[in-house]
């Protein structure tokens, strides 16, 4: 018998979060910090908007379909004082985006407030149970249900509304993140998670409730992480965290690690440039205190502790989506390259539903900007359960995949509040480039030469995606001339292949164009056809061992009257002298000029849709990242 050792790699970084949830409770005014805390929650991607509130005892409830800033507008003039409300903002998953499918929703008796994140896969089945008892429905939404659901267990048993949740929670299948609230008792919000984030900001005199901490740090940096099948009962003085078997659980208090400056543009038009801008910073501080070429050092702790089953793998795969999948994808690259093991990149959305096999003792890297994709934590659920070591890669401290990992890594991008990943993006790949380097120094299938070269050149990579940032005019020149073309087609090969599909992927997320990133060989095996004298075509061509068959690939685009945009490196004559434009990066080491030559790649997306008057941070249809399937 040969035992093998295979490692699985999960990467997410439009990990798609739907919907947000905000509460408070305690002395203040409630409208004032949830109506604030909805708007920091917008880049989540919705479609609708609303907030309960109770006022000497009675429950208020204004909702309305469209921008948070519509629902404003509707209540102007309204009394909207109190000391606890809950609100929510909505993406479409049960019933279409209107008023009545907004939450939150209202109990039949009227006594009982909800939001919900996720999806209750059985609620029909209860749907049909509470119709067959009388309870009429405004919505189409599964939370309605679980709410008439609640109430109607409240109501038959006699017991306390936060029994009636446990119970029913007991009863129904799916996601959640609860927050609920009742008139009879207008300072407590009881609220509830699986599946989908719930983060508690802890005050003097107050609690803050959200879906990420981005409402909270204004007002705490003390937050408690509730975890899945647990319940909250808070109240402005007071705590009480619980699981489903009713046993108090000892709330963690963490610090966060986030500064308001992060969650606000600071002087940008939008959050897309300024995190593009940020990119010189994040960078560095993914690689600050890892990465020492001085002494050809790379500290990680988790791919230390764990190096011999990371060196000794017999095959990696990695499973991902959107974005992180062409991270993924430059990581196979690198890690076929600098380690000598063979590398799978799948979506994490088709893996999970595969029932891939795997053994006690797989490593399973998981790696996501939100650290809560629906599709990636069952995949990691399952596999833990089959006896697989889990290693995280996220981005947001705290989060689902990083609490769920035996160890892992940050990657230190900080918030990303723009829905199209750019400094995410850049981040992974930045873990992963040291991650590659390390193992593959440690397996002895990387020279101490070629390894203490790729760190400086590592390390040289902020100062010079710093140095490209510094004018970005001739990209918007380039951005205002094809603002207007109907398709684009990007075009790549070896490393800068998935730079292309990046770059294709980031126009039609952010301009609403569509585009095709192919292998540059590719073309000529049907994507040829398209080309024609109105046809934009990117080549991501900067200076690399497929320099000279790029060169080629160029040449027959313009044979046929294709309009070729080009991404070369600077002191290149070759390449702009047959490109309609350029767009110039500075030299880097192929296994690391990704890093740079995705930089314009996100400029001419973010530029391409403001010429176009589109709201760049918000694209239609799309959300930051996706918690329900």
């Amino acid at each position: 018998m040969i035992a093998t050792n295979n490692l699985i790699l999960y990467i997410n970084s439009i990990d798609i979060i739907m919907c947000g949830i905000v509460g408070y409770t305690g002395k203040r005014e409630a409208y004032p910090v949830v109506l604030k805390g909805l708007k920091r929650l917008e880049y989540r991607g919705y479609d609708s908007s609303g907030i309960a509130l109770i006022n000497n005892n009675k429950l208020a409830v204004h909702k309305k379909q469209g921008k948070v800033v519509e629902m404003e507008e509707s209540v102007l003039g309204k009394d909207l004082h109190s000391h606890i409300g809950i609100g929510h903002t909505r993406w479409a998953t049960h019933g279409e985006p209107s008023d009545r499918n907004a939450h939150p929703h209202v109990s039949n008796s009227g006594e009982l407030a909800m939001i919900h994140n996720g999806i209750i896969e059985n609620y029909a089945q209860i749907k049909k149970e509470l119709l067959s008892k009388g309870y009429i429905f405004s919505s189409d939404t599964d939370t309605e249900v679980l709410l008439n659901f609640i109430e109607d267990i409240k109501k038959n048993n006699g017991g306390s509304l936060e029994e009636a949740l446990r119970i029913a929670l007991k009863r129904i299948v799916g996601a959640y993140c609860i927050l609920l609230i009742s008139q009879d008792d207008p300072e407590t919000i009881i609220a509830a998670r699986k599946g989908s984030p719930l983060v508690i900001g802890i005050g003097k005199g107050e609690h803050f409730l959200a879906s990420d901490a981005s409402p909270i740090i204004e007002y705490t940096k003390e937050v408690v992480y509730v975890n899945d099948y647990e319940i909250a009962i808070v109240r402005p003085d007071e705590l009480i965290l619980k699981n489903l078997g009713n046993e108090k659980q000892t709330p963690f208090i963490t610090k966060l690690d986030m500064e308001l400056a992060a969650i606000e543009k600071g002087g940008y038009e939008h959050f897309m440039l300024k995190e593009i801008h940020e990119q010189p910073d994040t960078i560095f501080d993914c690689l600050r205190g890892r990465l020492f070429p001085d002494n050809g050092m790379i500290i990680m702790s988790g791919v230390e502790n764990h190096m011999e089953a990371l060196k000794n793998a017999q095959r990696i795969l990695i499973v991902a989506c959107g974005t992180s999948w062409h991270a993924g994808l430059l990581a196979e690259y690198q890690i076929e390259e600098l380690c000598r093991i063979p590398v799978e990149v799948e979506y994490a959305s088709e893996f999970r539903y595969r029932n891939p096999v795997i053994h006690p003792g797989d490593v399973i890297i998981a790696i996501s900007q939100s650290g809560e994709t629906a599709d990636t934590l069952v995949a990691l659920e399952s596999a833990k359960e089959k006896g697989a070591f889990i290693f995280g890669i996220v981005n947001v401290v705290g989060s689902s995949i990083a609490r769920l990992s035996n160890a892992g890594a940050y990657s230190h991008a900080g918030p990303e509040i723009g829905v199209a990943s750019t400094k995410a993006f850049t981040g992974q790949l930045a873990v992963l480039a040291m991650m590659a380097l390390k193992i593959g120094f440690a397996k002895g299938t990387l020279s101490e030469e070629r390894y203490l070269h790729l760190m400086k050149e590592l390390h040289d990579i902020p100062e010079k995606v710093k140095e490209m940032l510094k004018d970005t005019s001739n990209i918007q020149r380039i951005a205002e001339k094809y603002k207007d073309a109907r398709d684009f087609l990007f075009l790549g090969r070896g490393y800068n292949f998935p730079i292309a599909l990046e770059g294709a992927l980031k126009l039609k997320e952010i301009s609403y164009i569509h585009a095709e990133g192919y292998p540059a060989a590719e073309m000529k095996h049907g994507p040829i056809a398209l080309v024609d004298e109105n046809l934009p075509v990117v080549f991501v061509a900067t200076k690399d061992s497929y320099y000279e068959k790029i060169v080629s690939n160029v040449q027959e685009i313009k044979a046929r009257k294709g309009m070729v945009i080009a991404v070369a490196t600077e002191g290149d004559d070759i390449i702009p002298g047959m490109a309609d434009d350029t767009m110039f990066v500075p030299d880097a080491d192929e296994v690391l000029a990704p890093l740079l030559s995705v930089i314009p790649m996100q400029l001419l997306s973010y530029y391409v849709g403001l010429a176009k008057g589109l709201d760049v941070d918000k694209p239609r249809n799309l959300a930051k990242s996706v918690t329900v399937e």
